[in-house]
């Protein structure tokens, strides 16, 4: 990978608290593993910035460099890799995703425990 990718991709996952790198952009998911990341955060209400790794090849496999993990989604908070759709949706699942947001400092909305 470049430098000039890497820093790129770099600059992406500190740019904001929540950042998901998928494929589509969050209102059009364009697969089901980006979709299903994007409902769990929509859920918790918790801001996030999609990047569509559709729209540039050199970004599509730096991420996978970057991260040194094979597959798309992948989400990063206060820019450290958490994990893609599996990972994120277990957290989800186990109450660890609202926490993990919490501890950060990012506001999450109340929901009922299921």
């Amino acid at each position: 990978m470049s430098t000039a990718v890497h820093d790129k991709i770099d600059a992406e996952v500190k740019s904001q608290d929540v950042v998901l790198f998928m494929k589509g952009t969050p209102q059009f998911p364009m697969c089901g593993f980006s979709g299903q990341v994007v409902q769990i955060l929509d859920y918790l209400g918790v801001p996030f910035k999609g990047v569509n790794v559709l729209d540039a090849d050199d970004i599509r496999q730096g991420i996978k460099d970057y991260s040194n993990w094979p597959t798309i989604p992948q989400l990063y908070v206060k820019g450290e890799f958490v994990g893609g759709c599996d990972i994120t949706r277990e957290m989800f699942q186990s109450g660890e995703l609202v926490e993990m947001m919490k501890t950060n400092g990012i506001p999450v909305r109340e929901v009922a425990a299921g």
